[in-house]
């Protein structure tokens, strides 16, 4: 099986370019299914087809699934719901409103995303493409399994003995509603499965994530971000897509300044991503909505390349800590050993080796931190963080 998440800054195209990779999918004659982790769901609208809770067959070979979390709880996350709702009640909230509060934020992108584990147990397909939601949301959503693993391991057993322990005693001093057994193995149950999703979804082999750019600077910023955070939690970057570009047949004065601007920033997207490949595809004369449009896409897109391949293995960059240092190791196929020059400001680290020359947003734990050492060893640039903090700039 084959798993391709797609996601971006909101309004960059990512949907559009979901669904168009989905057709493609299908027409080469993979069963796939693309399915939407989007609160604000919209892969209907792309194909221009009703969607719903279900899978819905859209062409042979393609189903689309835009769910809908009250109809999609399993019984396990029921359990969890049930009590929410009961106790934001005896907390004299409204039954009605306490029902909506109990439906927590994301709850609904991790149901979707825990449909991503029942196919692959189900083994009904054979590509899986996420629309995901805008990068920030998704950055929240994967890195839910790393954040509950030390609170599941450590507190949640203590946690469990001191409510068996005070259950009798409680019932008789106040009405306030403790979690049962069954909630209980209910959470556990949950964090079970978000483990078997992190463990599918940082399989290289497996799972790919896609980034879907614009050339413009506050596109590109938050998509450098969240690939240093894709890297840190573990998941693979295999593809940059950089959407929207205005043609070259494109020859009105009006649109110069913009033509420059994009070829400024298309360098900057190559520069800052390297050795990842890039696909372009063109801002089109007419809005992609229907099959029609979106499998013009896909030919612009991927011409006669499989969108399923994995088209780049390895991580591009990591982060170890190695005694009292944090080490960014970052992969320069093209670079030679000359001299390397880095400025860092703020959470922003410019590399400059030779004719080579990237950005990097750094995760919070680096920023601030002094950089001791940077080498080059075969094409991995390694960059040595001291602990002890400065001020100012680097």
């Amino acid at each position: 099986m084959r798993v391709i998440l797609y996601t971006g800054k909101g309004g960059v195209g990512k949907t559009s370019v979901a669904a168009a990779t989905a057709l493609r999918s299908a027409d080469l004659g993979y069963k796939t299914i693309v399915l939407s982790t989007d609160a604000a769901h919209s892969l209907s609208d792309s194909f221009d087809f009703p969607l719903g809770n279900e899978p819905r067959l859209i062409i042979p070979n393609l189903w689309g699934q835009e769910t809908d979390l009250a109809q999609t709880l399993e019984y396990s996350r029921r359990d969890i719901h049930n009590y929410l709702s009961a106790l934001l009640a005896w907390r004299g909230v409204d039954d009605v409103v306490a029902e909506e509060i109990a439906f927590s934020p994301g709850m609904e992108e991790l149901a979707n995303l825990l449909y991503i584990l029942h196919y692959q147990d189900v083994g009904d397909y054979d590509v899986i493409i996420v629309d995901c939601a805008p990068t920030g949301e998704t950055l929240r959503l994967l890195s839910v399994p790393e954040m509950l693993n030390w609170w599941m391991k450590r507190l949640f057993p203590i946690g469990r003995k001191i409510i068996t322990g005070i259950r009798p005693l409680m019932r008789t001093i106040t009405s306030m509603p403790l979690p049962d057994d069954k909630v209980l193995k209910s959470i556990e149950d949950l964090y079970s499965k978000l483990k078997r999703i992190q463990t599918l979804l940082t399989d290289a082999e497996i799972t790919s994530v896609r980034l879907v750019v614009n050339p413009e600077k506050m596109v590109i910023k938050e998509a450098q971000r969240s690939f240093t955070y894709f890297n840190l939690y573990g998941y693979f970057t295999d593809l940059i897509i950089c959407n929207r570009l205005l043609p070259d047949r494109v020859k009105d004065s009006y649109f110069r300044v913009w033509k420059d601007n994009q070829r400024k920033y298309h360098k900057v997207i190559e520069e800052d991503f390297a050795p990842l490949p890039i696909l372009d595809a063109p801002l089109f004369k007419r809005e992609i909505v229907g099959k029609a449009m979106l499998r013009t896409m896909a030919e612009a897109l991927y011409g006669e390349k499989d969108p399923t391949a994995v088209f780049s293995r390895g991580q591009v960059q990591s982060i170890q800590r190695e005694d009292k240092h944090y080490v960014l190791t970052l992969a320069l196929p093209f670079a030679s050993k000359e001299p390397v020059s880095l400025i860092q400001n703020g959470d922003e680290l410019t590399i400059q080796v030779a004719g080579f020359r990237r950005n990097v947003i750094l995760p919070r734990s680096l920023v601030g931190l002094t950089i001791s050492e940077a080498k080059l060893e075969a094409d991995r640039l390694r960059i040595q963080f001291q602990q002890s903090r400065i001020k100012g700039r680097k």
